[in-house]
């Protein structure tokens, strides 16, 4: 039965439009839905709304069902909507009494929005860990390359020289501002919605710190109208640390794309992660770095779509929300991967340490040269100059 029902009888169709795929992505709600329900439990039994037995009986069977669903074995039924019908009606078919208590002081808003914010939280640590790990990979390998001069390129052209360490460093680097993002959106997304409803808070005296101590929120979200205000704005937030990351990512598939071409051959990426033609025997494609660049404006494409939706409507909730859920799921899915897979190619890299050295030519030298005529004391405009007529000179 779902929690809103009455005595109507929903269109089938109506029911088939507006639940679209709710209930397969709440798989991945699941879990944190019922660690938000435990945590509810335990404040309800606090105010005397539940007995000890009520509680513990509900707390057992909460974790059972996480029990079951790790083995495949809780199934979220397209008539439940979504996770959180499907955990009430089992918890009544189950308990009885106790379960038709569980949603008390509580709306299925504040509830959603609860489950979603721990998964967030969850998945940010993920993405923590998989920075962490790139990075040792990134430190490892620009000590491997430590030394080996390649050109720099500005407008696609030749430049000046630098080194591979520096390039690798470089992506180091930006992944360090990017865990200086990641805390910040950890830190806003941290406020536990738990008990302010459906936007007007309850009219029961409850324990929200409570419950926010329990599930680890750095805080409870205080004022009712902005915990729903904020949906789709805390998303887009994520969204946006996401499509950096990728941005970052994007970069460097560009760069290896260009810098294992035949011609410049400055890196080779290992032939079996190269794919072929179906038409010419020759080819090895680097197709994973083209998803990867790719993979980019997906993300983008996703907070862009969360920031549109957001956008007109007013307070309160909307069922427009509904729709923030897959965006943001998707995401965390494609940065996770490309975070996994860029660590994987960077680690397997390697370096075409004689080519690199042929192409550190004139070109790429010139100013250096301007720099040489500097330190003697020449000012730097007749520096750039003499070099510039000197380099025109032997083309």
């Amino acid at each position: 039965m779902k929690l809103w029902k009455k005595n109507i009888h929903l269109d089938e169709k109506i029911e088939n439009y507006t639940v679209g795929t709710d209930y397969l992505l709440d798989n991945k709600l699941l879990k944190y839905d019922c660690l938000a329900s435990i945590a509810h439990a335990k404040m309800l039994h606090k105010i005397n709304i539940l007995t000890e037995d009520e509680k513990n009986s509900l707390i057992a069977e909460l974790e059972t069902i996480i029990r079951l669903h790790e083995k495949g074995e809780f199934n979220i039924q397209k008539s439940d909507e979504d996770c959180h019908t499907a955990i009430e009606n089992h918890l009544t078919e189950k308990l009885g009494e106790a379960g038709k208590k569980i949603h008390t002081a509580r709306s299925r808003n504040d509830q959603v929005l609860t489950a979603l914010r721990l998964y967030y939280l969850d998945n940010l640590d993920r993405i923590q860990s998989q920075i962490h790990q790139f990075q040792k990979t990134l430190k490892q390998k620009s000590r491997v390359f430590d030394g080996i001069k390649i050109p720099g390129f500005t407008h696609t052209r030749k430049a000046m020289v630098t080194s591979v360490d520096v390039w690798v460093t470089a992506f180091r680097d930006a992944m360090t501002d990017n865990l200086k993002f990641l805390k910040y959106v950890k830190k806003i997304v941290s406020q536990s919605p738990l008990g302010t409803g459906a936007g007007y808070g309850i009219p029961l005296k409850t324990d929200r710190q409570f419950t926010s101590d329990l599930l680890g929120f750095q805080k409870p979200q205080k004022n009712p109208i902005y915990t729903q205000n904020s949906r789709g704005k805390f998303e887009a937030l994520v969204l946006s640390l996401l499509s950096t990351i990728m941005f970052d990512l994007n970069k460097m598939a560009s760069d290896l794309i260009l810098f294992s071409m035949p011609g410049l051959d400055f890196f080779k990426l290992p032939d079996e992660f190269t794919t072929g033609s179906s038409i010419m025997p020759q080819k090895k494609n680097p197709d994973v770095m083209e998803i990867m660049r790719g993979n980019y404006h997906k993300v983008l494409s996703l907070e862009m779509r969360v920031k549109s939706m957001m956008s007109n409507l007013i307070m309160g909730y909307h069922r427009d929300f509904q729709l923030f859920k897959e965006a943001v799921m998707e995401a965390f899915d494609v940065t996770c991967d490309s975070l996994n897979i860029a660590d994987h190619v960077m680690g397997s890299l390697s370096v075409n340490q004689d080519v690199c050295e042929q192409h550190i030519d004139d070109e790429v030298c010139a100013t250096e040269k301007v720099y040489r005529l500097v330190e003697k004391g020449i000012p730097f405009r007749d520096a750039y100059r003499t070099i510039a007529e000197e380099f025109h000179r032997g083309k």
